[in-house]
């Protein structure tokens, strides 16, 4: 059974037509050449890390998938040689 809808014609509208206009993210290794996807590179991968030590994903850094994958790959390598934590340090 559908519920009465309480909202004015006027409200309705306005929730449709609240949309805003996002700026698409670009990948930033797509854009300037000079930066490369490496494990030893701490300080440029600890970026794409959560404060608690969670790999940011790709609808949020911006980057694409070939360089999302290539940034995987070097953030877990890099963990492995303990360069970056597996997780964030306990309070």
């Amino acid at each position: 059974m559908r519920r009465p809808d309480n909202r004015s014609n006027a409200e309705k509208r306005e929730k449709r037509e609240r949309r805003e206009y996002t700026r698409k993210k670009i990948c930033r290794f797509c854009t300037d050449s000079s930066l490369r996807i490496d494990y030893k590179n701490y300080r440029l991968l600890r970026t794409f890390l959560t404060e608690r030590g969670r790999i940011v994903p790709r609808r949020i850094s911006g980057n694409c998938a070939k360089h999302q994958r290539e940034l995987t790959r070097a953030i877990k390598r890099a963990r492995h040689v303990a360069l970056l934590p597996f997780t964030a340090l306990p309070k």
